[in-house]
């Protein structure tokens, strides 16, 4: 196994003073130290640029940025554009890491230099308790572009739980300026989307070492249901849509299909009948289409 890669650390925050420090303290007790830690404070009005200067000024391993409240993704590209590290993870002021995080992610970054994109599941703590996930065990999601791009598939997690390589982090959030102000919040979304259909391979490891805090004033968790209504699914489609263009996706897309689905380590019915449906959709000859769909079909009942 190479050498796991060198962490940089983007602590985005907004009017968190009372968590901030949590996540900042977690962040540097990791047993794999990050490189640095870089804290971007988005235009805060409750003492956190004084408390964190005072907190962390004059530590070497902290990077403090300020600026203008801007939202969610314009401070995640300025803390980014700071970054020196080979993977880049993004943890939200008011969640923290337990200390393992790091070394879980980095062993199989290095293991499997063919993973862009790595996301936990998340421990809820707070106002809730429990564990969500994407599935019960570690699993190599292999390609999600068509997933995504036709279905608006989100493989991923909060922003915590989320670690990419560099180079994808930058292709992912190279956005412009009226993408910046349409994610002011769930800017987690534009690292899910983006590297799905940029073509990022993507792992799930389930660490069991990352807190997502259930709050009075966080909405992730509890603005899934509004997530479903027409603004927000909007909104993720023409971004969607942004990356695809980039991509230069057209429906002869549709017949990798079959392709993609393979890329998976497990096989699941869910995904099978959505994979089999893009590929009743392609543009090869209608019993070519049928063939392939079968194919998936079946391989999706092998792994049921």
């Amino acid at each position: 196994m190479d050498a796991a890669p060198a962490f940089s650390v983007v602590v985005t925050n907004y009017n968190y003073r009372d968590f901030v420090a949590e996540a900042v303290d977690g962040a540097l007790a990791q047993t794999r130290a990050p490189l640095e830690v870089i804290v971007v404070d988005d235009g805060s009005t409750d003492g956190s640029p004084d408390y964190l200067r005072e907190r962390y000024g004059h530590d070497a391993r902290v990077k403090l940025l300020y600026g203008e409240n801007g939202g969610q993704l314009a401070a995640f590209q300025r803390g980014l554009a700071a970054a020196t590290g080979d993977v880049v993870c993004f943890l939200d002021a008011d969640d923290r890491w337990g200390p393992d995080y790091l070394r879980q992610v980095g062993e199989l970054f290095a293991a499997r230099k063919d993973i862009d994109f790595v996301f936990s599941n998340v421990r809820l703590v707070g106002n809730e308790s429990g564990m969500q996930g994407y599935a019960k065990e570690a699993m190599d999601l292999g390609y999600t572009v068509l997933g995504t791009w036709v279905r608006a598939r989100w493989y991923g997690a909060p922003t915590s739980a989320l670690a990419l390589r560099r180079k994808l982090a930058e292709r992912v959030l190279d956005l412009p300026p009226e993408f910046t102000a349409n994610w002011r919040i769930s800017a987690d979304n534009c690292l899910v989307f983006g590297a799905s259909v940029l073509g990022a391979r993507k792992y799930y490891l389930p660490t069991g070492n990352v807190d997502y805090r259930i709050h009075g004033r966080n909405g992730w968790w509890h603005e899934q249901a509004r997530m479903r209504e027409f603004a927000p699914q909007f909104r993720s489609r023409c971004l969607i849509n942004h990356y695809a263009a980039r991509m230069h996706l057209d429906v002869h897309t549709l017949d990798l299909a079959k392709a993609e689905f393979k890329s998976r380590e497990r096989c699941d019915w869910e995904e099978a009948q959505i994979y089999a449906g893009i590929a009743l959709h392609g543009r090869v000859s209608w019993w070519k289409r049928f063939e392939r769909a079968l194919a998936i079909l079946l391989r999706g009942l092998r792994g049921r």
